[in-house]
């Protein structure tokens, strides 16, 4: 199953992502944890005291990976960010994401991989989502199961909307401070996915007492799951001091188990992933990537490929 972790810029889905992580991996569920912000913080939140290799990078190598002997893709130089998998992909199951060559095992068990910052190169000439694209790709050729857990760190806002990745989840939930600022974003959020039936939840974050659980639920209704309440634990783990899960206050260790059982208890609706797969490729491939690759894109979909197991 894929979970995404969205919001607004400081909400904590970062730390959110990484204790859902550490949460799962705790009860024996194996876990690869991706950070797809610019702001490349999971890796410290999970404990790691460096970096994996960035898999924007290479992408290139990547799509060659991906692109395997299918007919429709003759080379990896027209491969784009949206490109789905046809007869002849190399498709990927949860244990081959789980031992790619950049991702790293973070002490709780978790793999992790990143997409990377910007590099000099990139700067003042580079869109981010190239470097997302990575994700999205591997993604778009993962045949994931029950039991397997993919959690991914978005970026932050609707800049999620800039790709289909955003299509590429069972669930998003989108971490709220009781805020004006932290609702406007859900609100933002819920606007845009309505369209592409994407199933989204609210949890709420740095809860300081009921009044505001009762901002939270009169500003996003019946899509606030849970919450978080304000955490020593957590604020020792952010300062850098030695932080276990077992330090967690037990109405946040709670917290946890209803996002992965809302997680758990979510269809996988392959007959969706693949439509809305073809539907960001056919925009992508009209709107700037038949231009950029010098070739008709439509072409590399596969009609008779079916997405799933």
């Amino acid at each position: 199953m894929r979970v995404a972790f969205v919001g607004k810029g400081g909400s904590g889905k970062t730390t959110m992502s990484a204790l859902f992580a550490r949460h799962v991996a705790s009860q024996g569920g194996p876990v690869v944890a991706v950070d797809a912000d610019i702001n490349q913080h999971l890796a410290m939140v999970l404990g790691l005291d460096r970096q994996p290799e960035p898999l924007g990078a290479h992408l290139s190598e990547i799509k060659e990976r991906l692109r395997g002997d299918n007919p429709r893709i003759p080379s990896a130089d027209v491969m784009v960010k949206t490109t789905p998998p046809g007869r002849g992909s190399r498709l990927l199951s949860f244990d081959d994401l789980a031992a790619d060559p950049y991702a790293l095992t973070t002490p709780d068990g978790p793999r992790l991989l990143a997409t990377g910052p910007f590099g000099e190169d990139d700067l003042g000439v580079a869109c981010y989502h190239s470097k997302v694209g990575a994700v999205e790709l591997l993604l778009n050729h993962l045949i994931d199961g029950p039991g397997e857990y993919v959690v991914v760190d978005m970026t932050a806002g609707a800049d999620s909307f800039a790709s289909g990745l955003f299509t590429r989840f069972d669930l998003t939930f989108l971490v709220a401070e009781p805020t004006r600022q932290g609702v406007s974003v859900y609100r933002q959020y819920r606007e845009y996915a309505a369209a592409y039936d994407v199933a989204l939840a609210v949890v709420g974050n740095k809860v300081h007492g009921p009044s505001d659980v009762e901002f939270l639920r009169e500003h996003v209704g019946d899509d606030l799951l849970t919450w978080m309440e304000h955490s020593a634990a957590v604020r020792a783990m952010e300062q850098g001091r030695h932080f276990a899960l077992d330090d967690l206050e037990p109405v946040n260790a709670d917290a946890l188990a209803v996002l992965r059982k809302a997680l758990d208890e979510q269809e996988k609706d392959w007959a969706r992933f693949g439509r809305q797969t073809v539907e960001f490729h056919l925009r992508n491939a009209q709107a700037w990537g038949n231009e950029r690759t010098g070739s008709d894109l439509a072409s590399q979909i596969d009609p008779d490929f079916v997405f799933g197991p």
